[in-house]
């Protein structure tokens, strides 16, 4: 996976405005969580579509910025979590072991 490191606040726009070109997807990642590796391991053992942008947040690292995720885009705030961003607003979202790339690609073509 080409994971973009998501770190910063002022992201959140860029990824709104690239979602009207391409889907762009979010992974809410806790380092600490044996179900968050589980699915992050899951992610990297597929073939990363080269239609969408996927990027990586590290829950511990960047508390505050996992917590404006949600707000910005109006979900609840889990983890582990996956967020698909299309036409400026989050379309789908899942958690835990609902985390699955084929379900990803799916819901970006719809």
């Amino acid at each position: 996976m080409n994971w973009i490191d998501l770190s910063d606040q002022n992201q959140l726009e860029d990824i709104r405005e690239k979602s009207t070109q391409k889907p762009q997807v979010i992974f809410k990642h806790s380092t600490r969580c044996s179900i968050s590796s589980m699915a992050l391991n899951r992610l990297e053992r597929e073939n990363q579509p080269e239609d969408i942008d996927f990027y990586f947040l590290d829950l511990l690292k960047y508390r505050l910025l996992s917590t404006g995720v949600s707000e910005y885009f109006n979900v609840q705030h889990e983890s582990p979590q996956i967020l698909l961003i299309k036409n400026r607003a989050c379309i789908y979202d899942e958690s835990h072991q609902g985390i699955n790339m084929q379900e990803i690609i799916e819901e970006a073509a719809k």
